[in-house]
């Protein structure tokens, strides 16, 4: 139990780090503002319209926060690792006892807490917005935002995948490319149903299987247009993430493990 804490502790202070070093990047508060920025300019696109303003208002402000989300998991969390190594101060982390499962699973935390203080950010400019303009807001908005948190967590966890023995630039190209096809799996197993070829429908199958299928985290459509949101709605997504982040960190620390730094 002592040995639990122990270890808890040092992935704490190690997530405590990330979050500082994460919050120095110029780059995260210029996406976070260009996110606002759209949120904010959703208002005027819907006056724009005669009819549906407020869901097209809500689609806008939804949108921008699921992109630029998942663009400050990307373009921020996939360097820190890789910084560590260039200015070699991984050589001094690691030579204090501390693991380098503790270390890969530290920067993951530090990565998701701060993903997750601008998706709220985001959050709270988007109910901001939509009160301004009279959108109704309710359950399914919430569901929505909780949801976006699993997948950006998933995202931040296929990009510390990545990152465990890849440069910057591949990672953010290899976890953007996982994003945009785990958007299109449901998709692709539908079109191969649709063929009724057998070596078409089992290859669908399995690429719905085996990559992640991101569009059972958007309810978007069900929050902007009042649908009824279902529990299972809910909790099935954010059991299948968890586990899906679980077992994409355990293949990103084995490979952390036999990572040579020399």
């Amino acid at each position: 139990m002592n040995a639990l804490l122990a270890s808890g502790q040092r992935m704490l202070a190690i997530a405590a780090n990330t979050v500082r070093e994460a919050v120095r990047s110029r780059l995260l508060y210029t996406l976070l503002l260009f996110a606002v920025l759209l949120i904010c300019a959703g208002a005027l696109l819907s006056a724009l319209s005669y009819v549906e303003n407020d869901r097209i208002l809500q689609d806008v402000g939804l949108g921008a926060m699921r992109l630029f989300g998942v663009a400050i998991a990307l373009f921020v969390g996939v360097g820190l690792i890789h910084r560590e190594v260039e200015r070699r101060t991984v050589y001094t982390i690691l030579s204090k006892p501390l693991s380098r499962a503790e270390f890969l699973l530290g920067k993951f935390a530090g990565l998701v807490f701060t993903v997750w203080m601008q998706l709220a950010i985001m959050a709270l400019a988007f109910a901001a917005v939509s009160r301004a303009s009279g959108a109704p807001l309710g359950g399914g908005h919430a569901a929505a935002c909780l949801l976006l948190a699993v997948e950006l967590a998933l995202v931040v966890a296929i990009a510390t995948f990545f990152s465990a023995f890849t440069t910057p630039m591949l990672s953010s190209l290899f976890a953007g490319g996982l994003w945009l096809v785990g958007n299109l799996t449901r998709d692709l197993r539908e079109i191969g149903e649709a063929s009724h070829q057998p070596g078409v429908e089992l290859a669908t199958t399995w690429v719905h299987r085996l990559l992640p299928d991101l569009a059972s985290f958007n309810l978007s459509i069900e929050a902007v247009h009042g649908l009824p949101v279902a529990a299972s709605d809910v909790w099935l997504p954010l059991a299948y993430g968890i586990a899906y982040c679980a077992v994409v960190l355990v293949g990103a620390v084995i490979i952390f493990e036999q990572r040579d730094f020399r």
